[in-house]
């Protein structure tokens, strides 16, 4: 098992910055990608970024050029800075980690929540 731990979630006026974090445990050599999603209300879950263990990331398009993915893999560490934020920018944002046997994402933090608004 993997358990993850989101944190910097929080209220900023749109154009205002913000950085998750999400620490990683337990089984993490299971895990070959971490990604962030996001989940506003009425709407599905999406991805919103991915990163590799060897650091290739990918991006939904609604944040490419304002948010950025990156890990500390000697702290079991991923963080999104997320710069220019928008009202629709407004979500529980969860870390996610892809389980290497089964290509998906299948361990789940708790959410932080990230509200854009003035």
């Amino acid at each position: 098992q993997v358990q993850l731990v989101e944190s910097g979630g929080g209220l900023v006026q749109p154009g205002g910055s913000l950085r998750l974090s999400c620490a990683a445990s337990g089984s993490i050599s299971s895990t070959n990608a971490m990604g962030w999603y996001r989940q506003a209300p009425g709407k599905q879950r999406e991805l919103v970024a991915s990163i590799t263990r060897g650091g290739t990331t990918n991006y939904a398009d609604s944040v490419k050029g304002r948010f950025t993915i990156s890990r500390d893999n000697a702290k079991y560490t991923v963080y999104l800075q997320m710069n220019s934020l928008k009202p629709e920018d407004t979500a529980v944002y969860y870390c996610s980690a892809r389980n290497r046997a089964t290509m998906s994402y299948d361990f789940w933090g708790q959410g932080t929540q990230v509200t854009v608004s003035s």
